[in-house]
């Protein structure tokens, strides 16, 4: 999908917000700072990934930065971070993560540039990854004294393995878009004239699914490596019987009977 036009109305002071046919894009905002994530971000990020959650209209969150950049991490230059108590601001930190991973709509992080500390772990938490060829990644937390946080610690070795979240995180090292998808820490990787398009198609495919189907199998994959083979077939079981009583699974036979594409309303 293009960028946005800039938004004079926009209520937020760093981010853009637009929706469009389910698909909500939020727009980090700060790319004098290679959007950097304040405190005001934190705050704005947390307050509208609530509003998707409770807004049965939004089908699909997209996730981007501003002038050619992902994120460069937490912004440890902002003043007002040495007023707040570490914990405090953690506990932030750590709220959102798990908002944006407890969403029942699918997440899909665009990335172009950095991508790097807090701000590769908000595009390693969303549902899938699309990066341009020209992007950067890095668990950049050792290089500043920091220990990993924003879900790294749980989400990094679950997408590449112990030994190479080890290897990420303890080294630090930038990798290339090339790299990082060859370990599993990105979905796909396109040229950059490509990435709107194909983030777009699969935003659109999405937002067309079944939201109630979808939703929980996101929740049953998120739950997967800390469930029995026996909880996840009963896990299983009771999301069909939900399914095989929606509205969308009359309208998906419905729609295979007359062979035309469903229209899925999330009932």
């Amino acid at each position: 999908m293009p960028e946005p036009p800039e938004d004079k109305s926009s209520p937020y002071e760093t981010l853009r917000v637009d929706r469009a046919d389910g698909v909500v894009t939020i727009t980090l905002d700060r790319p004098a700072k290679k959007n950097a994530i304040n405190g005001a971000m934190w705050n704005e990020l947390a307050a509208v990934v609530a509003e998707i959650g409770r807004n049965s209209a939004d089908r699909v969150m997209v996730i981007t930065g501003a002038g050619g950049e992902f994120c460069s991490g937490a912004d440890l230059a902002e003043p007002s971070a040495a007023k707040e108590h570490p914990l405090s601001s953690l506990r932030r930190v750590g709220d959102l993560c798990l908002a944006i991973a407890r969403l029942p709509q699918p997440t899909i992080a665009k990335v172009r540039g950095v991508a790097v500390g807090a701000g590769l772990n908000l595009a390693l938490v969303c549902d899938l990854v699309v990066a341009a060829e020209g992007s950067r990644f890095s668990e950049i937390f050792a290089k500043r004294g920091l220990s990993l946080d924003f879900g790294g610690s749980w989400i990094l070795p679950r997408l590449v393995g112990m030994h190479r979240a080890k290897e990420l995180a303890l080294l630090a090292h930038i990798i290339d878009a090339k790299e990082a998808e060859a370990v599993g820490l990105v979905n796909r990787v396109l040229p950059e004239a490509e990435l709107d398009a194909f983030v777009d198609g699969w935003a659109t495919e999405l937002a067309a699914g079944p939201p109630i189907a979808l939703a929980m199998t996101k929740r049953m994959l998120n739950n997967s490596f800390s469930v029995t083979l026996e909880e996840a077939l009963d896990d299983e079981g009771v999301a069909q019987t939900v399914n095989l009583g929606s509205a969308d699974n009359r309208e998906a036979v419905s729609a295979f009977l007359a062979k035309r594409p469903p229209r899925f309303e999330g009932r």
